[in-house]
């Protein structure tokens, strides 16, 4: 019993100066406030002054000198989170009633350019944020996006794709300086621009990403490095397992040495800038994932200029050893100078 009474006596003790403190830290004034705000790569799209203007403006004072206890957080929070630019907001008093402000803003992961003109930027999770007069985000940019304020069901499968192709970019040092922009075709289906070469490389869907980036870094390695970027006027790695290249029309007169220097600076690069990068992750491409079930599983295909032909927008593809795959006029090309398969066969095909 003796032991019971002391235990309740300490607990009953600590219980008053607890509840004591916090009248006392009630009754207490704000002697003071810090702001800090968190970005992706220090890009502030709000800074200092906005968040302060913004608590002025919730509680109708100075902030400081003001009773802490006129100050309810967790709205704050709220009002604070409902900011286009915020994330997140975490407001404290410490023991000495100095208020501390935490805010977390968003990250847009990419710009869109939309039919009807418009721009804006999503974020990480595909939510819109509009533009901002302080700064512009460096990220991938996609032009061709529906201009329409209410998306269909279609719509937002699309902005899915966007979406899973800016988080790829954004994460390789290469991809983004290699990425000029991604059109977004009438039929639903993307477009890669590059910054050195004089090509067009089509991605197909928002699926299986990295898996087609990755047979295009194979691809960049093993037969543009070597042929010149400006050899291909097309190339094609939405199928599974596959690149097919089509051939461009007419002589083009470029310095094909001056581009793979291009390349190699871009490759060491990403190698320098980052150790997960685009060409660290090549040895998953030999068994690559499935990109369309329907698809076959081929090596690199060569098409012929003719294959560019508007009746015939999804060129067959035609193994480049086999004597189909030239035209009767055309020049078999000498053997040191033929493009290499990038896929290696899988067994028993």
């Amino acid at each position: 019993m003796v032991f019971i009474a002391v235990w309740l006596c300490v607990g009953g003790g600590m219980l008053t100066l607890l509840l004591a403190a916090i009248t006392k830290k009630n009754r207490g004034v704000c002697r003071d406030y810090t702001i800090t705000i968190k970005g992706a790569q220090n890009n502030f799209f709000i800074d200092r002054k906005d968040v302060e203007q913004m608590l002025m403006k919730a509680t109708k004072s100075n902030i400081k000198d003001e009773p802490v206890s006129s100050f309810r957080l967790y709205d704050l929070e709220q009002l604070l989170q409902d900011n286009t630019w915020i994330e997140k907001a975490e407001l404290y008093f410490d023991n000495r009633n100095v208020l501390h402000v935490t805010v977390s803003e968003k990250e847009p992961v990419a710009r869109l350019f939309t039919t009807a003109g418009t721009s804006f930027y999503i974020d990480s999770i595909g939510h819109f944020m509009p533009l901002s007069d302080k700064m512009s985000a460096k990220v991938p940019v996609f032009t061709g996006f529906p201009g329409k304020k209410k998306l269909s069901s279609a719509d937002s499968v699309l902005l899915n794709g966007v979406r899973a192709i800016a988080l790829f970019i954004n994460k390789d040092p290469f991809w983004m300086s290699q990425v000029a922009q991604v059109d977004i075709t009438p039929a639903r289906s993307f477009e890669m621009i590059p910054v050195v070469g004089n090509h067009l490389v089509r991605l197909g869907d928002g699926d299986n990403i990295p898996a087609k980036f990755n047979r295009l870094m194979l691809f960049y390695k093993q037969v543009l490095s070597k042929t010149g970027f400006d050899k291909y006027r097309v190339v094609d790695v939405q199928y599974k397992g596959q690149v097919v290249a089509s051939r461009y029309a007419g002589d083009a007169k470029l310095d094909s040495v001056q581009l793979r220097r291009n390349v190699e600076k871009l490759l060491r690069q990403s190698m320098e800038s980052a150790s997960d990068t685009a060409v660290r992750r090549l040895t998953p491409i030999v068994t690559p994932e499935p990109d369309s079930d329907n698809m076959p599983d081929s090596s690199f295909n060569d098409s012929p200029a003719n294959a560019l032909n508007p009746a015939q927008p999804n060129p067959v593809p035609v193994n480049a050893a086999s004597p189909a795959g030239r035209r009767n006029n055309d020049p078999k090309p000498p053997a040191d100078k033929r493009p290499r398969a990038v896929m290696p066969r899988r067994p028993g095909r």
